[in-house]
This record gives structure tokens, sequence and C-alpha cells, in this order.
């Protein structure tokens, strides 16, 4: 009898421009990754978790020991998709070697397929470095949640011709340094449109454009459950609403003395 093979990782060299959409979806834990995994093309542990799961008021203090223990449990939750992991903020800007560093660590220790950084002009010195040492590598340009200080807050990117010149250099310089494809977050759609057209390897959009030859969202925007709702987030359930009814409605059984019955409860086996 033949043995049975394991399910095949979708690998970041399976992303092509033209083809059908790519669905991403931030995980951090490993049964949202289970739940998530069929369904999904790539699985993003996004630097997002220190908002979304520790409550910080930024993604900045995130460390590498966060994103590398949420990167594992995604790994042990998934089979099918590829799972790229948010280099945090301080780990790899200093130099490519130190980004190399960090990448090394991250692949090594949790298995997954690549990582992802923020930086447009200024990374594709590291981009090229990691790629040509055998990192797959996923940008992010446009609005960069880890220069929100230097950005001047979470506003939409491209407003004006001088910055919608740059995140275009921006992005046809991470796709020239060998990306494998780049995150287009917080621009004017025109310019997620163009940049989609200019570039060479595909788009992934968050409050971006329809023509994006991706879109990703984080998962606890999607399912109502993060208490935000930025205005590129479509709510396809309201989770944070079941999960306070039925906690509501735990917490009433329990002080009426509802809770348990003993139907839920160990007794002894009758004789």
């Amino acid at each position: 009898m033949s043995a049975i093979k394991p399910t095949q990782r979708i690998s970041p060299a399976r992303f092509r421009k033209g083809e059908v959409p790519i669905v991403c979806l931030t995980a951090y834990t490993a049964p949202m990754a289970r739940l998530l995994d069929p369904h999904v093309d790539m699985l993003l542990v996004g630097d997002s978790l220190g908002m979304v799961v520790y409550g910080f008021d930024s993604t900045l203090p995130v460390t590498l020991d966060m994103a590398i223990n949420h990167g594992k449990a995604v790994m042990r939750g998934s089979t099918r998709a590829c799972v790229i992991i948010d280099l945090p903020f301080g780990t790899y800007q200093e130099s490519p070697q130190q980004a190399f560093r960090t990448s090394a660590r991250v692949m090594a220790e949790t298995g997954c397929s690549g990582v992802k950084l923020e930086g447009g002009t200024e990374m594709a010195e590291t981009i090229s470095f990691l790629v040509q040492r055998g990192i797959p590598v996923l940008g992010h340009i446009g609005l960069e949640p880890q220069s929100v200080n230097a950005l001047g807050g979470y506003r939409a990117r491209g407003r004006t011709d001088s910055e919608a010149e740059a995140i275009l250099a921006d992005a046809k310089a991470v796709a020239e340094a060998g990306a494998f494809s780049m995150v287009v977050e917080g621009v004017l759609e025109p310019l997620a449109r163009k940049i989609t057209e200019a570039v060479t390897v595909p788009t992934i959009g968050i409050g971006a454009s329809p023509d994006c030859d991706g879109q990703v969202l984080v998962i606890d925007d999607l399912l109502g459950i993060s208490g935000m709702t930025p205005k590129f987030v479509k709510r396809y359930a309201e989770l944070g609403t079941v999960i306070e009814s039925a906690v509501t409605a735990f917490a009433e059984e329990v002080r009426e003395r509802r809770f348990p019955t003993l139907e839920y409860c160990y007794v002894p086996k009758a004789k």
C-alpha cells in the first residue's frame, strides 16, 4: 500500500500576475489557522497581532519572539496555505545583514515560506540581499504601520503628486529587487491600480483597489471581533455580538445556579 502523501503547501513561486486573485488573511493562532487554511492562498502572521492580540496602540512593540511563537502556532494549524511572517520593527532596518539573520531565524524556527517587510526604495538593497540568499520576501508599500509616527498617523497615502510618485517608485523598486509579491496598503484607488499595472509581481491590496492581484484583511476585522472598523474593512460576520450574547447567557446561568446541571458533571455510574 502506498504511503499517503502530505498536503503540499502553496509556494511563493506559485503566485503570478493575471491569474485568479490571491486570497490572503491574517492568522495568529493554530485554531484560527485551521479554520482559514482550506479557503485562502496565504496566511499572514502580521505584526498587527500587537494591536489585535496584545492590545497595543501600534505594531511597534511586537518582538521577534512574539512573531516566531505565533508563526509556529499558525504553521501547526495549517497544512496548505503559504505562511508568511512579518519582521517586527527594528529587526531588519539596520542593515541587509541584520535582516538576513532575523529572516533566517524566523524561517528556521517556524518553517514558514517567507517573510514580509515594510519599505520601498530604501529597502530595495535589503530585499535583494535576502532573495539572493534564498529568503522569499513579500514587500509592503503605501501606508506602512511601522512608520506611523514618521508618516503622521494612519491616513490614506498618495494624495499629492509627489507622494504618489514616491510610492510608485517604491513599488517598482520592491519588484525589481526580487520580492515575489507586495502588499499595497491605504493608498488612493487610482494609484493602487497604476501600481498594479506598472509592476511585474502580484499586488495584494488592503484599502487599495479591486484591480490589485489579490486582497488581504485582518481576520478579526472581517469577523467583527477587533473593535475596529477601518473604511476598507467589510465585516462578513459580527462575532463580537455572538460572543457577548453567549457570555451573558453563561453568566446568568451560573449566578442563578442553572449551570452546570448534572448533565455536565461527572457522576458515579450506577452499580
